[in-house]
C-alpha cells in the first residue's frame, strides 16, 4: 500500500499552550484512518497542518509526495469542524457553487442524493436542521470527487440515524478507493469505519493500530460489573475463597477476566456467598478503555492545556484560506 499522507514530528504551539507535540503518522492509499481524542487534544490543529491551512512550528508534511500547498486542489476534499456557509443559499445552490470551483466536478444532483439531501435541496441553509446542514457540507467536500478526503468531526450534531447514514456513505467512498482521514470523539464511529486508529492526547499520538489490535493490547480484560447498591468491600471479601478476581467499587464490585461462558459461575459464586445484587453486566473492552488506559483520561471528558486555545480557534470565523480549501482552491 503506497502512502498518500506522511507527517513527521509535527509541533505547534499557541503562546504557552502546546497543540501538537511531535506528531508522526502515515496514511496509506485507500485507507480510512481515524484520529481519536477529546476536544482540545489537537485534532483540528493537526488537520489544518496536514492540509496546509496552518503552518506547523516544526516538522514536515507530505501529501501525494509533495508539500500540501502544492497539491492539486482537485485531489483534496475537506470538511472542517467549523464551516459556516452563506445561510441564504439553498443546499443545491451551495453544492453547485463549490462544483463551479473545479474544472471537473461531479453532478451536484448526484452528490445531493448521495448525502441524502435530494429531497431538501431547495431549502435555505438557515432553515436546515443540524444534521441536514452537516450532510450538505459533506456534499461540498465530495463534489470534486477527491482522492484524499479530510473529515473533521463529520457527524457532530447529527442524530443517530443520520450518523449511520453518513457512516455508510464513508464506507462506500472507501470501497471506491477514496482515502479518508477522519477525526472523531465517537468511539463507535472509529471502531466501525477505520482501518487504523491513532489515539491523540495532549498533542501527542500515544498509539496507532487497528481498532481490534489497540483494544487487545491496551483495553484490558473482559469483566462482570455487579451493582450491590453500596460499597462492594464486603462482597469482595465473601468471594475471597473463589477462583474469581474481584475488586470493590462504590456501586458494588467488578470481577475481571470473565469469559462469556463463565458468567454463570460468577452468579453461582455470588449466590453461594450470600451476596445480594441489583444488576450484573458483562462487558468487554473497547477503544474507550484502551484510550483511558494509555492516557489516564476519557475521550468524552477532561481538558488539557491546549483546549482553551484550540476551542477559541474553532470558534472563529473561517479564514478565506480555510473556506477556499473546503471548496478545493487556495
Amino acid at each position: 500500500m503506497s502512502e498518500v499522507l506522511v507527517a513527521e514530528d509535527l509541533r505547534k504551539t499557541y503562546g504557552d499552550a502546546t497543540a501538537l507535540d511531535g506528531v508522526s503518522l502515515s496514511v496509506g492509499e485507500g485507507e480510512v484512518f481515524a484520529l481519536i481524542g477529546p476536544n482540545g487534544a489537537g485534532k483540528t490543529t493537526l488537520v489544518r497542518s496536514l492540509t496546509g491551512t496552518t503552518d506547523p512550528d516544526a516538522g514536515t508534511v507530505s501529501v501525494f509526495g509533495t508539500d500540501p500547498a502544492s497539491v492539486d486542489r482537485q485531489r483534496l476534499g475537506l470538511l472542517p469542524q467549523s464551516f459556516d456557509p452563506p445561510e441564504r443559499l439553498t443546499a443545491r445552490e451551495l453544492v453547485e457553487y463549490y462544483a463551479g470551483l473545479y474544472d471537473e466536478a461531479r453532478d451536484p444532483e448526484a452528490v445531493l442524493a448521495e448525502v441524502g439531501m435530494d429531497g431538501d435541496d431547495g431549502t435555505w441553509y438557515e432553515n436546515l436542521s443540524g444534521g441536514q446542514r452537516r450532510r450538505t457540507c459533506v456534499g461540498t467536500a465530495l463534489v470534486n470527487d477527491p482522492d484524499l478526503l479530510f473529515l473533521d468531526e463529520p457527524t457532530t450534531g447529527i442524530d443517530p440515524a443520520g450518523r449511520r447514514a453518513l457512516w455508510t456513505l464513508i464506507e462506500d467512498l472507501a470501497d471506491r478507493g477514496t482515502t479518508v482521514f477522519l477525526t472523531t470523539h465517537y468511539m463507535e464511529e472509529a471502531q466501525r469505519l477505520a482501518d487504523r486508529v491513532a489515539l491523540l492526547a495532549d498533542g501527542e499520538v500515544t498509539a496507532v493500530g487497528t481498532p481490534a489490535n489497540l483494544v487487545a493490547e491496551h483495553g484490558g480484560r473482559t469483566r462482570v460489573e455487579v451493582e450491590t447498591g453500596g460499597d462492594g468491600a464486603a462482597a469482595v471479601e465473601a468471594l475471597a475463597g473463589t477462583d474469581f478476581e474481584a475488586e470493590a467499587t462504590d456501586e458494588g464490585l467488578v470481577v475481571a477476566g470473565v469469559a462469556p461462558e463463565d458468567i454463570g459461575g460468577v452468579v453461582e459464586a455470588l449466590n453461594e456467598a450470600g451476596v445480594a445484587y441489583e444488576s450484573l453486566t458483562w462487558t468487554e473492552p473497547d477503544l474507550e478503555d484502551a484510550f483511558l488506559r494509555l492516557t489516564g483520561r476519557s475521550v468524552a471528558g477532561g481538558t488539557d492545556a491546549a483546549v482553551g486555545r484550540e476551542s477559541d480557534l474553532d470558534g472563529r470565523p473561517e479564514s478565506e484560506e480555510d473556506a477556499a480549501l473546503a471548496g478545493g482552491e487556495r
